[in-house]
């Protein structure tokens, strides 16, 4: 029986190695959601009346392109912290598995080219947005999380960034147009991801927060840690979530079947917030975590399936 080739197995091994570095490197469940968020704003524009499958895959490659740039640059930038905390340590430029300058070469070359997909084949606003939105991430929220917990509300605005660009590639504008207030639904589905980040990234900092406090991050609003105020500023924002929920609804963009699964949805996040206050355990910032993601999941799919032609 023939034995395999030792150097084309280790050849393999390498190859694999390599693309599951680059999948940790871009961070490829979190650029998943967020491109999943601009490519449902993008099919919720007025202005797109079919699914063209060929430009909502190019949407997806932009998206993938912009945000594995950032989030390559906020791991070259923290490459020192990262390696202090059990969760991040094993990162590959962390870990010392690739240099800060492949890094780096990866980081520009994806973000021109995600930038330069959106320029070609959808317009300049959405790729002016997303270069912004870029900058704002790996430059200002990536080194304001060691000084000051409000790195959390800089943060929420290239969060929710990827809402306004996927409707403005969709819908050339963002402002009243032919569409009357429907052309305002990209700042709906902002205002909607803005304010679902506090309690799902609190929960998340809450978790973590002998990591990050470790390594000298300041996330929770409290800083004390995860005490009474956290869980409070959980129940206020999931609170906010509630009439934010409502203005794809007022604005004309969806229907009211929608606006009673958004509003039972947000009904929902304030609850496991409040389960949070009284509980103040890891655990129950564990489900405001799991339940933020099916928040925006159902919340999302709703207002696509429900949306006015």
């Amino acid at each position: 029986m023939q034995q395999p080739d030792p150097v084309k197995r280790v050849e393999k091994y390498s190859i694999s190695t390599r693309l599951r570095d680059y999948m940790l490197l871009v961070k490829f469940s979190l650029t998943i959601l967020v491109v999943f968020s601009a490519v449902i704003s993008y099919l919720l524009a007025p202005k797109v009346v079919e699914f063209d499958w060929s430009m909502i895959g190019i949407l997806f490659l932009a998206g993938f392109f912009v945000t594995g740039s950032a989030n390559t640059i906020n791991q070259v930038v923290e490459k020192d912290t990262d390696a202090l905390m059990k969760r991040t340590a094993k990162r590959p430029i962390a870990s010392g598995r690739m240099s800060e300058t492949e890094g780096w070469i990866f980081a520009v070359l994806s973000g021109v080219v995600g930038v330069g997909l959106l320029w070609y084949y959808f317009n300049g606003l959405s790729a002016g947005l997303a270069a912004f939105s870029l900058f704002l991430y790996a430059f200002i929220y990536t080194p304001l999380k060691k000084v000051n917990s409000i790195s959390v509300l800089v943060g929420a605005f290239p969060g929710a960034l990827p809402c306004l660009i996927g409707f403005a590639a969709g819908n050339d504008t963002l402002w009243i147009g032919e569409h009357g207030t429907r052309d305002l639904g990209g700042w709906a589905m902002f205002a909607i991801q803005f304010f679902w980040q506090f309690p799902h990234f609190w929960a998340i900092a809450w978790i973590a927060h002998r990591d990050y406090e470790a390594a000298g991050f300041k996330l929770l609003p409290s800083v004390e840690g995860p005490t009474k105020y956290s869980a409070i500023q959980s129940i206020i924002y999931s609170v906010l979530l509630i009439p934010v929920g409502l203005l794809p609804y007022f604005t004309g963009l969806t229907g009211w079947v929608s606006l009673l699964i958004v509003l039972i949805a947000n009904l929902g996040m304030v609850y496991l917030s409040v389960r949070l206050y009284y509980d103040m355990e890891v655990k129950a910032a564990r489900r405001v975590m799991f339940g933020s993601y099916f928040y925006l999941m159902v919340v999302f799919f709703a207002l696509l399936a429900d949306k006015i032609g």
